[in-house]
């Protein structure tokens, strides 16, 4: 019985070429979008679960209280981890590691330049379940001095040579000694380091409490409950925290009893880092729940698309397999054998369309790759449990697309139908159809939608004025390279007539390098202390304001004819609201920060995005010195090549300790964007294929429905009726159902990206015209879609058509 069953389907299904042909490609694109979305999102639960017991593996973070709102940091001070490890018996252990560190690495002629170093504790391989391929895995990071470096690493400087026991040396003056190599760390971590130097070699170890640098897990014991040991974490900071505070702030015991409630400890699981933890100090980018939620439903939209293809084209097509039905009951047949032979062609079209999807997959998955950041092989979907949820997903695609199909053409009465009635029966089957077309374009119209407000809010963020400007703006990073000739080098780089500015600063906007602080005011006058609130530093000279063309609001820029400048700070406008200042002048009042260090206000600049424009523009100081390491340049030319090529013939003079690099402002500003960049053009390409989708399905039913009306559309035609008339007759079904489409996806989709722009601290406005766009292009799709069979139909002869039996 099974085997007619399919015998029968594929007779049917080769019979049918056109509809068969539009159903398997209509599937096969939805499959193939779902596979890969779902591998996605797999790939973004899957991060950190590879090691065993991750689940007792948490991250301390702390929040600090201030500026009306809690700063969380992923890193803590370096006493925290031994601290908590001694006060709790619930912690088994702790590690620390200092995060992503640049450095120039040589090895005899060979040298590089690294950005993924990292300090580590000993114990940093075992605790994530890294396995030392070369080495002592126990003892490789125990000693000072000592670097276990991935096997890529080991290749470029050592090539065939043994690595361990080698010597390698760091521009900062240091040697170490390679004592063990690892594979490269797992793809789906929330880290990965190149090098691991042992956290012994640092000198600044002296525990203190109060201040960030060392990301810092615990792996507590089996059964204990996280958020009862976090609620005695307060003790902690009583203990610890509030002397520091009290030290450093200069302020009474009672002042600084308010640090209890100003900074909490927390744990988070590790598991949990790369979805759900986005501070602006990660040890690199994260992923968001957010979009694995928003890629989730876009599958199962693509999918039920795909899905209601078949069905209406299923149900439209009913008539030509009206007399089938009938005969097969006459002989005999049974409904649940008609359902069976039904299903049975459903799930056979849905077998071909992932075999289909899966060469699809196959031919899209490298540039997937590129877009998403991923590292996904074609392996993954050979593997047994992947190729057992694959055929499950074609069984279940297959009964959910051919349920109502089958039912609804296995209950034609054979009476009626021999003698010709229409198959087509009452308005149910018109009206479901018809919701599903309604369905179609609601997703098609919310897309559209969707679309437009992503890659609105993306240009807004690149084009909001910054208040600075960022073009043309060059940055040579490694400047401390230069060691004592960067102030020569500066003024050599000024007698070029390209360079309108230079400013010595490690503290470029976008870079993420900056340093932070506790402070308060102080009004002289009145002898009043505002509150106390958390500062961000910028280390300047007395050209970085004018470099970078900022706007000074009050008072003046740091000056070399003010010798008292040195003790002067410039604060930008969020550090004056937040200190209660708020527009009143705030020149010559007093800022404090930790360590008791008293600046005078000397200036007030115009507030500036020097972080993403996700984030809210935050206090800031800028502090005059302390500033080497990199150099900012604001050139005028169009040979910006020659330029490069001039000045690094410049750099070479100087006999730097490493080679000549440099990145351009705007470039990175742009860099901050690249995971939203990336997001958009993923969503954007499966809205796309969603409207494909969609049309295809209109297409098929558009076809059959025009086949429906032949006679119809003949009579009418011998009648009188033009053709434009007749393309009306056939186009206005359609139009009038994505017209119910666009209304109902209007009001959902401007609720949901209203929640998406939550995310943004700057974004823009949901305009009108936004849904009056989508709107337009819904309808003309259709209209495009369905055109083309009502331009067929109407120009045909109506001869042939009456003729016809």
């Amino acid at each position: 019985m099974l085997k007619n069953y399919f015998k029968t389907a594929v007779r049917n299904l080769s019979r049918n070429k056109i509809f068969s042909l539009i159903n398997i490609s209509g599937l096969a694109i939805g499959l193939a979008c779902c596979l890969l979305i779902a591998v996605f999102v797999y790939d973004e639960l899957s991060y950190d679960k590879y090691a065993p017991g991750a689940a007792q593996l948490y991250r301390v973070d702390v929040g600090v209280v201030g500026n009306g709102n809690e700063e969380v940091y992923p890193n803590v001070d370096v006493a925290v981890g031994q601290g908590m490890k001694d006060a709790f018996p619930e912690i088994e252990a702790f590690t620390r590691v200092t995060g992503q560190s640049q450095a120039y690495v040589q090895y005899k002629d060979k040298q590089f330049k690294e950005e993924k170093l990292t300090f580590a504790d000993s114990n940093f391989l075992q605790m994530f379940s890294i396995p030392v391929i070369e080495g002592d895995e126990k003892n490789a990071l125990r000693d000072p001095n000592s670097i276990v470096i991935t096997k890529p690493f080991a290749e470029k400087y050592f090539g065939d040579e043994e690595p361990i026991g080698k010597l390698l040396s760091l521009n900062t003056g240091q040697v170490y000694k390679v004592t063990g190599v690892i594979n490269e760390i797992p793809a789906n971590t929330h880290f990965h380091f190149d090098a691991l130097i042992s956290l012994s070699s640092r000198p600044d170890t002296h525990p203190t409490w109060s201040n960030i640098g060392f990301y810092t897990y615990l792996r507590l014991k089996k059964g204990t409950d996280p958020e009862k040991l976090q609620a005695k974490f307060p003790q902690l900071v009583a203990k610890y925290v509030v002397p520091e505070v009290q030290r450093d702030m200069g302020i009474t015991l009672a002042e600084a009893q308010k640090s209890v409630n100003t900074f909490r400890f927390s744990l988070l699981p590790v598991t949990d880092i790369h979805l759900h933890s986005d501070t602006k100090y990660e040890i690199e980018a994260n992923g968001d729940i957010n979009y694995v939620y928003i890629f989730s439903a876009l599958a199962v939209f693509i999918l039920l698309l795909a899905c209601v293809n078949f069905t209406n084209l299923s149900t439209a097509s009913s008539a030509k397999r009206a007399r089938e039905v009938g005969i097969r009951k006459v002989m005999g047949s049974a409904k649940k054998q008609l359902v069976m032979q039904f299903l049975t062609e459903s799930v056979l079209l849905t077998v071909c369309s992932m075999i289909l999807a899966l060469g699809i997959v196959g031919l899209l998955l490298p540039f997937f790759n590129q877009v998403a950041g991923k590292h996904i092989s074609f392996g993954f979907f050979v593997q047994l449990p992947v190729l057992c949820a694959v055929l499950a997903l074609c069984l279940l695609v297959g009964i959910i697309a051919g349920i109502y199909p089958a039912f609804f053409i296995s209950s034609f009465k054979p009476v009626k139908v021999l003698k010709g009635a229409s198959a087509q029966g009452s308005g149910r089957k018109s009206v479901l159809r018809s919701s599903l077309v309604v369905f179609q374009f609601f997703v098609s119209t919310a897309l559209i939608i969707a679309t437009i407000v992503v890659y609105r809010q993306l240009h807004y963020m690149q084009d909001k004025k910054l208040g600075y400007d960022k073009d043309q703006v060059l940055v040579l990073p490694d400047a401390r390279l230069l060691g004592a000739g960067q102030d020569a080098f500066e003024q050599q780089v000024l007698k070029d007539n390209h360079v309108i500015h230079a400013s010595i600063s490690r503290g470029a906007p976008a870079a993420g390098v900056m340093n932070g602080t506790e402070i308060y005011g102080h009004d002289d006058a009145t002898g009043k202390d505002s509150k106390e609130i958390h500062s961000n530093i910028y280390n300047i000279d007395y050209d970085y304001v004018p470099t970078l063309g900022m706007h000074i609001v009050q008072g003046r820029n740091f000056s070399k004819e003010y010798s008292t400048d040195s003790f002067g700070v410039v604060i930008n406008e969020a550090a004056a609201r937040d200190l209660g200042w708020g527009d009143a002048n705030a020149i010559g009042k007093t800022i404090i920060r930790s360590g008791q260090h008293k600046f005078k206000v000397i200036g007030v600049v115009a507030d500036f995005h020097y972080a993403s424009v996700k984030q809210k523009i935050a206090p800031l100081m800028l502090l005059l010195g302390s500033n080497y390491g990199g150099l900012i340049l604001k050139i005028k030319t169009t040979d910006v090549p020659g330029f490069l090529a001039t000045l690094k013939n410049e750099w070479n003079s100087f006999n730097a300790k490493g080679p000549f690099s440099y990145y351009f402002l705007d470039d990175k500003f742009a860099a901050l964007y690249a995971s939203e960049q990336k997001t958009g053009q993923i969503f954007t390409s499966f809205a796309i294929i969603a409207i494909v989708i969609a049309s295809l399905g209109l297409f098929g039913l558009a076809a059959f429905i025009t086949e429906q009306r032949t006679k119809e559309i003949g009579i009418r035609k011998v009648l009188g009726a033009s053709v434009q008339q007749v393309l009306v007759l056939v186009s206005k079904e359609f139009i009038y159902l994505v017209g119910i489409a666009c209304l109902i996806a209007i009001p959902v989709t401007w609720w949901a990206m209203s929640v998406w722009l939550q995310n943004f601290a700057y974004r823009v406005e949901i305009a009108w015209w936004v849904f009056a766009v989508a709107g337009t292009v819904a309808v003309l799709i259709a209209l495009f879609t369905v055109s083309s069979q009502a331009i067929k139909a109407a120009t045909a002869n109506p001869v042939k058509s009456l003729k016809s039996e």
